[in-house]
């Protein structure tokens, strides 16, 4: 390799890391924005006054209990409307996560992470291991739920 060859290898590497870094950042802007618009739609009505009734009593159910579920169905038309409002759900889409984008699911793992610190027995593994059966994950994204629990959202 003589001393153009190394410059011309050097300028494209710095290049191609510049070109990543600003793909990178799309997804970063992305989050963020993500962030704080999350749940927007919990601030109206329908939901607004279904959910000041019951997401105190939700919290003090166990996330896919039977109690839960009893108390979901109470909160049809807030979560119709919710789900219908928030594209990081799968019920937004008509074919579930196979329509979701990665920002979607990352948006998705976070919420529910949260929503384990707000039930009195949340556990993120556990629901992970009922929403991998309610949506029909594959075993490949079910997985790579599990590696993104551990690597970002192990307490």
């Amino acid at each position: 390799m003589n001393k153009t060859q190394e410059l011309n290898c050097r300028n494209e590497t710095h290049k191609h890391v510049r070109q990543v870094q600003m793909n990178l950042n799309l997804f970063v802007h992305e989050l963020i924005e993500r962030g704080q618009r999350h749940d927007d739609s919990k601030f109206e009505e329908p939901e607004l006054s279904i959910f000041a009734v019951n997401t105190e009593l939700l919290g003090k159910t166990t996330y896919g209990s039977v109690e839960y579920e009893n108390l979901l169905e109470k909160v049809k038309v807030a979560t119709t409307h919710h789900y219908d409002s928030n594209r990081h759900h799968t019920e937004h889409w008509e074919n579930g996560v196979n329509d979701m984008s990665l920002v979607d699911l990352i948006e998705m793992i976070c919420d529910w992470k949260a929503a384990t610190q707000r039930h009195k027995d949340g556990d993120i593994r556990k629901s992970l291991e009922i929403n991998a059966e309610k949506y029909k994950f594959s075993p490949q994204l079910k997985q790579i739920f599990a590696n993104t629990i551990n690597d970002h959202l192990d307490e």
